[in-house]
């Protein structure tokens, strides 16, 4: 079995839409999904859509490209409290994301810190969303840890560069790899998923978002996960069940509430 442990199923809004998209991701061999919160509404909605799935999970979160809508920033105490849903099982997404101009660095800096310190708080993972915004993410993560401990996270759509992996890796994080593994101008993807230890490994879709090859130019969905798993495989020489058994151990591991 395959986790999506990345996707957006309130995207899906259509009537019936989301059961139809739940039941192609079973019959792919991608038996659980995580549905993502984007902003605090939306995490809320998210929360909605796992308590009608035995087999999806929600994390809640601010993303960065959100962190300007409302301010001061949501504080960790808010976030916090939504985890007491059993259905919830971390925090985030947020990050930095210096590629779009979507939000003011100082916000989504704030908000960065505000979405670690409710995972500190809850004593959840983090799902990090970083875009052009390595070095920063690097800090904030370091100083946080300094300030108020460890914290378990995954970065997650992995596209950056090694130093963002070994950092991550080193500071004890996990890295999840999305479509963009198969993408004919993924090579630097693909050469970082090849030095990511195999116990820090997840594989995800960030569906509707970033179809995989052969898959291009569609709408992207849980089932998709098979095909960056197979890639995966290629890269690291293992047999499609053993990646499949790896990365669910792996999801286990960083995400103990679903255990």
């Amino acid at each position: 079995m395959l986790i999506d442990s990345h996707c957006h199923l309130d995207y899906f809004n259509q009537p019936g839409e989301v059961e139809e998209v739940v039941a192609r991701a079973m019959a792919a061999g991608v038996g659980e999904m995580v549905t993502i919160g984007v902003t605090f509404e939306q995490s809320k909605q998210a929360i909605d859509i796992a308590k009608k799935f035995d087999n999806v999970w929600a994390t809640v979160g601010i993303h960065p490209n959100h962190a300007g809508d409302i301010l001061p920033v949501v504080e960790p105490e808010a976030l916090a409290a939504l985890t007491a849903h059993p259905k919830v099982i971390g925090i985030g997404e947020s990050g930095l994301d210096y590629f779009y101009d979507h939000a003011p660095k100082e916000a989504q800096g704030e908000n960065f810190r505000a979405n670690i310190r409710a995972a500190q708080r809850a004593g959840l993972p983090l799902c990090i969303h970083t875009r052009d915004a390595d070095d920063d993410t690097i800090r904030i993560l370091r100083e946080e840890r300094a300030r108020g401990g460890h914290f378990d996270f995954l970065l997650h759509c992995f596209s950056s560069g090694l130093e963002l992996a070994q950092a991550a890796v080193e500071m004890g994080g996990y890295i999840s790899f999305s479509g963009m593994l198969t993408f004919p101008k993924g090579q630097n993807v693909r050469d970082a998923a090849a030095q990511v230890p195999l116990d820090r490994l997840l594989v995800e879709t960030d569906a509707p978002y970033l179809a995989p090859v052969p898959l291009r130019g569609k709408r992207n969905e849980p089932a998709y996960t098979v095909h960056t798993a197979k890639v995966l495989c290629e890269i690291k020489g293992l047999a499609e069940d053993a990646i499949a058994a790896q990365t669910t151990r792996n999801f286990r591991t960083l995400f103990k509430k679903a255990a």
